[in-house]
């Protein structure tokens, strides 16, 4: 094993030594030496790296900005026109994936996804959790307790017992999806930069957990957000080959889906898959996330509009054309094709509205299969019961073998945004403004998954929001239900009435006024920052003295 020193490695935060966690297991539990120092590691080694491909996505954006248009990429040509090299074939608990749930891991939330009527479970240190440094270590603790059957907790509060029912193996798949390649963790800092969050999240559970999860009978399986170029995908194949060797796994035992939730690598769906092939799990649709990088990426372009959030939908021309190349590049190199997420949740005390959303969330999955998707998503438990009866259909474990030829996809219809009877309104700029409020109050609270309108929301979601209001602004678009231009005085008018309404029925602790200050700056058609996450993450942060590593585990 390499020597691998600590020397001008920090953590500022707490790492208690007693735990109120049930197990005994404690945040000292998960940062110890040991792994600190394989994470410091993955660090040194692959850092320089990453913030060079964070880089190179904003040369992309200003090629676009000066009218360049996106495109498959001639240097890989060779990669798409081999039809000989496959994917890995699926691991152990993953062959079959109809339906897939997915949450933070907290713990009461582990539980309930532990016993939901699902095949795998993805529990998320990204979207849809809030990255306060309690979130992220007390994930970590509740991991290691799931992978070794003992999750189960009585509520302090609420005496309300949790307890995992299903028997070891019956139990769904678990799969982690790590920070994105964007964020950083301020608690730790390594060379006085703080650490990648990627690195972390994945460096802890893997660390801890890979030789148990094997064990039980699965792998270290992950979901990997936000990459924008195949190149970032080299790099956690190569994160994945260090890491097994350095606890002497076996390579090819970590497998990874990918979302492919930007639009710059819709055009590189095969180039992705083949730099994990080894690793490979497929591909997966983050249709809200890939609303917003296409909004994102096309920002500055007139003629690349968006309506009202509602109106855009999965058979909108461009999700349309994502869809159909991504089942037809998984199939063809052998891996699975997972649809997207059904964020609603139930309606409780309105049968009748009820009714429709669970028809939404019916009529959206049937279309998954038959457009050829394996599997799908839902955001609770509830919906499991919808997408299980229709995938079941397949009578296989997946439809791999479907290989759809007529999915031929020109580059032009990734970008065609088009969509007819399309319309922007005052009032889908007043939604917009509904939804970032109350997604950006509740994250600055540390909460990154927050039921808004009966849905599920998660940070996608309140992005599509914010870059749809920067670009209405930006071109300043007329609103076909009143007239008039959208303009940054409309959008803080807008704003400010908005705010006023919600706290007008908000507690004491709310964040709403902090939350449209972060806003306000977004909605001017100027300033447009990468990610709100990125752009919030400083005031979640609570950086302390440096601990003595000395005392660690």
């Amino acid at each position: 094993m390499p020597k691998i020193t600590l020397d001008n490695v920090a953590i500022l935060a707490p790492v208690e030594s007693t735990s109120p966690y049930p197990s005994g297991t404690s945040p000292a539990d998960i940062l110890t030496k040991d792994a600190l120092k394989f994470v410091t590691l993955l660090h040194r080694t692959f850092n320089a790296r990453r913030v060079q491909l964070l880089k190179n996505r904003q040369d992309v954006q200003a090629k676009l900005d000066a009218g360049e248009s996106l495109g498959f990429l001639p240097e890989t040509k060779a990669i798409r026109d081999d039809p000989t090299w496959k994917g890995a074939p699926p691991a152990p608990g993953l062959a079959c994936r109809n339906t897939e749930i997915t949450g933070p891991p907290l713990r009461n939330m582990l539980v309930n996804a532990l016993n939901a009527d699902v095949k795998t479970y993805m529990t998320d240190f990204e979207d849809s959790a809030a990255p306060t440094w309690d979130n992220v270590i007390g994930g970590q603790v509740n991991l290691f307790d799931a992978v070794r059957g003992q999750i189960d907790f009585s509520n302090s509060k609420t005496g309300k017992q949790y307890k995992v029912s299903k028997p070891p193996g019956e139990a769904p798949t678990l799969i982690v999806r790590p920070r994105g390649w964007h964020m950083v963790d301020n608690h730790i800092t390594v060379d006085g930069s703080p650490i990648s969050a990627s690195l972390l999240d994945f460096g802890l559970y893997f660390y801890h957990n890979a030789h148990q999860l094997v064990k039980n009978g699965h792998g270290p399986y992950f979901y990997l957000p936000k990459m924008e170029h195949h190149l970032e995908a080299r790099l956690w194949n190569d994160v994945f080959n260090v890491s097994q060797d350095y606890i002497s796994l076996a390579r090819g035992t970590i497998r990874a889906t990918v979302l492919i939730e930007t639009l710059p690598a819709a055009f590189q769906m095969e180039e992705i898959i083949f730099e994990l092939r080894d690793h490979s799990s497929g591909l997966n649709c983050g249709r809200w996330d890939y609303i917003f990088s296409t909004i994102k990426r096309l920002r500055n372009q007139s003629s690349h509009l968006l309506p009202d959030r509602d109106q855009v939908t999965m058979t909108s021309p461009f999700m349309d054309a994502y869809v159909r190349k991504l089942i037809q590049v998984c199939h063809s190199r052998g891996v699975h094709a997972m649809g997207g997420m059904a964020a609603q949740i139930p309606i409780k005390n309105d049968d009748e509205a009820n009714a429709k959303a669970m028809a939404k969330v019916r009529a959206d999955k049937l279309r998954e299969f038959t457009k050829g998707h394996d599997g799908s998503w839902v955001a609770h438990p509830a919906l499991a019961a919808i997408c299980n009866e229709i995938f079941d259909e397949m009578g296989t474990a997946n439809q791999i073998h479907y290989i759809p030829d007529e999915y031929t996809v020109a580059e032009e219809e990734f970008i065609d945004t088009t969509i007819e009877g399309g319309k922007i309104t005052e009032s889908g700029i007043r939604q917009n403004l509904y939804i970032g409020l109350c997604y950006m109050e509740a994250w600055l609270r540390g909460s990154g998954c927050v039921p808004i309108n009966n849905l599920m929301e998660d940070a996608a979601t309140a992005e599509v929001s914010r870059a749809q209001l920067f670009q209405w602004v930006r071109h300043s678009v007329v609103l076909d239900d009143t007239g008039k231009k959208c303009t940054a005085e409309t959008t803080q008018r807008l704003l400010e009435e908005e705010t006023k309404k919600l706290l007008s029925n908000a507690g004491p602790e709310n964040k709403f006024e902090k939350a449209a200050s972060y806003l306000q700056k977004e909605i001017t058609g100027e300033n447009f920052s990468e990610f709100l996450t990125t752009l919030l993450y400083d005031d979640i942060c609570t950086i302390g003295e440096p601990i003595d590593l000395a005392t660690l585990k």
